[in-house]
């Protein structure tokens, strides 16, 4: 009966519910790597620092650099895994899993936070590094989850989860602000600021689960399983297996699989490593340079980011036919980035720097965040409806896996930035 009634009166998505639920699930997918690099000064100048420890250590300086690799390494591995091999059977207990270790791991970082670790830096460092690579193998699963969940419902919806994960880098950069700002020193403040993204993953744990007591998330569950039903029916029929044909889905969403790469990879080569390191060109520009890079960098790019997410939610162009036209020509802010008043520590420039106005830098900066946020938006939006109803979840799991891939890469290739204007000093 109540089958009966959802298909004779499709619901709506009152008080847009199910998309705000979308929303902090994509919050939650990028919180571990938001909330770990965010909280750079808490590692690096107070558990790791030589007025903290005693001693002088290279865990502070390479921090970021294993950090990375830490993190992202087994994001990608079981991002594409994932795919091939449902972890812990469906997305339901992929899910449920994924959030549920993710809290167990902040639940230690807030413990490791209060306990005083000056003794043993060391095994400090490798705790950290050795639960960021768990955090992220379920943040992995986790997000791949998410995107195949995602993937029953319209589009917009997809753009909920990628508007979430926009918005996960300035919720992540202005937590860390207020508990600094509010706690009375570091070992208070990383406690607050952990705190808050236990919040935000319980949080998605109890969302998650009402889902299904919403009318517009049954109903829309409904159409995919008698979309999948139907298929299995007919492959029955014709003898066929009902494993997933995963080279024809992928060849299939390919072309979206790497728009969704490449804005990726663009965006991660230059933020925040390029942009962090560009300079005021002019001393009297509006925004002082004690504040340059945290206005011109991480403000400037996460608002900007999340601004074009939410018009990819409200108009979709151009189509997935030729969407790939701008995707590439974003490959041009790359030699922009490093035309400008770029300065990496330890680096001599010999490149010349030929954009050195502040507000040219500035209109670059913004584009350049507006066309990430939106063009990502448009290929993760498309990827699922490019293959049948019933391969839709399988096609997504594609593009989270190949937006992981372009982040990885990205990362990877903005390691060389800095030869590319000069030499190491």
């Amino acid at each position: 009966m109540d089958q009966a009634d959802l298909e004779l009166n499709p619901p709506r998505d009152r008080l847009n519910i199910v998309f705000f639920i979308m929303v902090l699930h994509g919050i939650g997918s990028l919180m571990p790597w938001n909330m770990f690099i965010t909280a750079k000064n808490y590692f690096v100048n107070y558990k790791l620092s030589k007025d903290y420890t005693g001693i002088n250590t290279n865990y502070a300086t390479n921090f970021l650099t294993w950090l990375g690799f830490a993190a992202q390494i087994p994001n990608l591995l079981f991002n594409w895994l994932n795919v091939f091999i449902q972890f812990g059977g469906n997305l339901t207990t992929r899910i449920v899993w994924g959030i549920f270790v993710q809290v167990l791991i902040f639940v230690c970082t807030v413990i490791l936070a209060m306990t005083d670790t000056s003794a043993w830096p060391g095994v400090f460092f490798w705790i950290t590094m050795v639960s960021v690579v768990v955090l992220n193998t379920a943040n992995g699963i986790y997000q791949n989850s998410v995107y195949g969940m995602v993937a029953k419902l319209p589009a917009k919806y997809t753009g909920a989860v990628i508007l979430g994960a926009n918005v996960s880098g300035t919720f992540s950069a202005l937590i860390n602000f207020l508990a600094q700002y509010m706690a009375p020193n570091a070992r208070t403040a990383a406690i607050y600021y952990f705190i808050t993204a236990l919040f935000v993953l319980l949080a998605s744990f109890d969302t998650y689960f009402a889902l299904p007591i919403n009318r517009f998330y049954r109903y829309n569950e409904l159409l995919n399983q008698k979309g999948i039903n139907k298929r299995q029916l007919e492959n029955s029929a014709r003898g066929k297996n009902d494993t997933p044909p995963y080279w024809k889905i992928f060849r299939q969403c390919f072309p979206q699989c790497f728009n969704t790469f490449l804005v990726f990879f663009v965006t991660l080569a230059l933020f925040p490593s390029v942009q962090s390191d560009i300079k005021n060109s002019d001393p009297n520009f509006i925004v002082p340079p004690e504040y340059y890079s945290t206005v011109m960098c991480f403000l400037t790019f996460n608002i900007c980011a999340l601004i074009g997410s939410t018009i990819a939610s409200l108009i979709q162009w151009p189509s997935k036919k030729y969407l790939i036209i701008p995707v590439v020509l974003r490959i041009l802010y790359i030699p922009l980035f490093l035309y400008c008043n770029y300065q990496p520590n330890h680096t001599t420039r010999v490149l010349p720097v030929y954009i050195n106005n502040d507000w040219v830098y500035f209109v670059i900066a913004v584009t350049m965040a507006i066309s990430s946020g939106y063009f990502s938006s448009l290929s993760m939006m498309y990827c699922p409806r490019t293959v049948d109803s019933q391969y839709s979840a399988t096609a997504a799991m594609f593009g989270a896996a190949s937006l992981i891939t372009g982040i990885f890469t990205g990362l990877l290739f903005s390691m060389v930035m800095s030869t590319l204007v000069g030499y190491y000093i």
